[in-house]
């Protein structure tokens, strides 16, 4: 008898080690999936809000902060709204009524600091003015609102905003960035030497930006992307599998 009593003892220690070991690793796996939901994430989305309004001026090569337009902020909302079609995000998963309320006010500040990146994103890619502005515009309107009606996936939606990002840099910070370029001649021997050039920095008058400034955004357009690969389909680790 008191073999098996010590049997069962040594049995029902065994089982609670392991109930208590395997609730430190489902502890430790939750607290991982928190730091990067609400401390991760916030950090990138944050990033991308600073540097997608930053400028190196071309002379001193001082600070510039422009603020996005109008329509950058109407791009970012189509782009928040194909997250949630593509259930890259869903919404359900982030913002639910079953939840706490201070739970669900902090998974609205990260989602709205996902809406402010995209808007920064628009802004850095956008032209400032003039015609290359309207061209640069009219891209963005046209591939969003094909997106709208596309069928998409969490792939198909990263591939696509990739593919867009790309085009929209190379034309704004290598193209055109050549034909912002002013050097120290006079007017009149610049168009002597390079008549196209020059009537294409006069027509698109464009400013000039320190090349720092193509390096900044470069980096800033990963980050974005990098944190859509974060981002996961629900604030909570257990709701995914739901």
């Amino acid at each position: 008898m008191d073999t098996e009593r010590s049997a069962e003892l040594a049995a029902a220690d065994s089982g609670q080690i392991k109930t208590v070991t395997l609730d430190w690793r489902m502890g430790e796996t939750e607290l991982r999936y928190a730091v990067r939901v609400y401390v991760i994430l916030p950090v990138i989305f944050l990033l991308v809000t600073l540097f997608g309004g930053m400028r190196f001026a071309a002379a001193d090569h001082s600070f510039l902060f422009l603020p996005p337009p109008l329509i950058c902020l109407i791009f970012g909302a189509i782009t928040i709204f194909l997250i949630f079609r593509a259930r890259l995000i869903r919404f359900d998963g982030w913002l639910n009524e079953a939840s706490p309320i201070l739970e669900n006010a902090a998974n609205a500040v990260v989602v709205f600091l996902l809406f402010a990146a995209s808007v920064q994103v628009y802004n850095l890619l956008l032209p400032e003015q003039g015609l290359a502005n309207w061209v640069v515009t009219a891209l963005f309107i046209w591939t969003l609102w094909n997106d709208i009606f596309a069928d998409f996936d969490q792939k198909k939606l990263l591939r696509s905003l990739a593919g867009l990002f790309a085009i929209a840099f190379v034309t704004k910070y290598l193209v055109l960035a050549n034909l912002a370029v002013k050097n120290e001649a006079s007017w009149l021997q610049r168009v002597i030497e390079n008549p196209g050039k020059e009537a294409a920095t006069w027509f698109l008058d464009l400013p000039v930006y320190a090349p720092a400034t193509g390096y900044l955004q470069f980096f800033t357009i990963l980050l974005f992307l990098f944190g859509l690969f974060l981002i996961p389909q629900a604030a909570r680790k257990e709701e995914l599998s739901t």
